[in-house]
């Protein structure tokens, strides 16, 4: 079944007026991200990449993060836009999350600006915020878009969406 679009109202986007392939573009809002109790990020320094049918996937410099609560794992996957990305766990304390972040460390050229910048999966942080407005994480597992209500949908990762 094809995805109705849902039309943006002033000062929205729609996911479905995002490009394919998608489009890298700075941000300078302020990013946040809290997991177990600790700010682990605080920038406004980032990028975010737009493509259709997702919300955007906000890709952060490592300056800005906590990198003493990530460590590298020997999981990678592909993405023929972006390429060869490496996992990270984060641990904060006495809280483990497997897998809760990833980067491309030698993307693609149209990519290249996100070199080594990480991504991270809303759904599983405490709190995730764009200009102090918490997120609402894509939903499924597989991707790692960011909702605000300046996004509109229907977002792919909804049960059915998968052949979108």
């Amino acid at each position: 079944m094809s995805p109705q679009r849902i039309s943006p109202q002033p000062g929205q986007e729609s996911v479905w007026d995002y490009p394919r392939p998608p489009r890298l573009e700075k941000v300078n809002k302020q990013i946040q991200i809290v997991f177990n109790g600790e700010t682990i990020v605080d920038t406004t320094a980032g990028y975010r990449v737009l493509e259709t049918s997702h919300p955007p996937v906000y890709y952060l410099p490592p300056a800005d993060i906590q990198m003493q609560y990530l460590q590298a794992t020997t999981r990678g996957s592909f993405c023929e836009w972006k390429g060869n990305a490496l996992y990270y766990h984060l641990i904060v304390n006495d809280k483990r999350l497997e897998n809760a972040a990833w980067a491309y460390p030698t993307p693609t050229p149209n990519f290249q600006p996100i070199a080594n910048y990480l991504a991270f999966y809303a759904q599983f942080m405490d709190a995730c915020y764009v200009d102090g407005e918490l997120v609402t994480p894509q939903p499924g597992e597989f991707y790692g878009g960011w909702i605000t209500k300046n996004i509109v949908g229907p977002f792919k990762g909804s049960p059915g969406s998968w052949g979108w």
